[in-house]
């Protein structure tokens, strides 16, 4: 009898903490899109919990506060991209080829996110990026600027502003979802969220930030 209750009782901690993790990433994703739609001073908690599928005490015993909540969301997305470059090995690959893959990575995660430019867009609208830099994106960053770093080294690279250049490739690769609302008007007929469109879209942003970097 005390081994069985035992038992029962060890294989319950993991599916308690599986239940957690699974409703913390539902409140998470509700969460981003009503900020997303209206910031942190415009979001209510209400219709958060709504759209987890949760009591607004959940919320607040996981994140404690509306702000809680609005810092790990915010946060999610510099630590899914850190998690996803460390897998990638760029080190271990030429400075072009590093740059190109960092470049699909970078629209393809954009296209499985696209609400996520608004997201950013009402955090430095109302709050000037007080958040955002608590989501040490300095890290993400750091990936491209090493990469175009050590492409000048190696004379691949023309000599450019690291920095200023890891900005601009962030908005190429980038402007395409987050205008989505207003640029789908320019060209009615074309669904620029389309899986081909980003193909397109993923294929002429490598060919042009290429060129612009490539010593020739």
């Amino acid at each position: 009898m005390g081994r069985s209750t035992q038992s029962k009782l060890s294989s319950r901690k993991p599916r308690q903490v599986r239940d957690a993790e699974a409703t913390k990433k539902q409140i998470l994703d509700a969460a981003e899109a009503e900020f997303a739609r209206n910031g942190l001073s415009g979001a209510r908690t209400e219709a958060i919990a709504k759209g987890a599928g949760v009591t607004t005490a959940m919320i607040y015993y996981y994140f404690e506060s509306k702000e809680g909540l609005y810092q790990a969301v915010l946060k999610r997305p510099a630590v899914e991209m850190h998690e996803g470059f460390k897998q990638l090995n760029l080190d271990q690959l030429s400075p072009e080829e590093a740059l190109k893959i960092v470049i699909k990575e970078a629209i393809a995660y954009e296209a499985a996110h696209p609400q996520r430019g608004m997201l950013w867009f009402q955090e430095a609208n109302q709050n000037q990026g007080k958040y955002f830099q608590l989501g040490n994106w300095q890290e993400n960053f750091a990936y491209l600027i090493k990469i175009l770093e050590r492409g000048i080294a190696e004379g691949c690279f023309r000599e450019l502003d690291p920095f200023i250049v890891t900005l601009q490739i962030a908005g190429v690769c980038n402007f395409y979802f987050n205008a989505y609302e207003n640029l789908k008007h320019i060209k009615p007929d074309v669904e620029l969220l389309s899986p081909e469109m980003i193909k397109n879209h993923t294929q002429e942003a490598v060919n042009l930030i290429l060129a612009g970097v490539l010593r020739n």
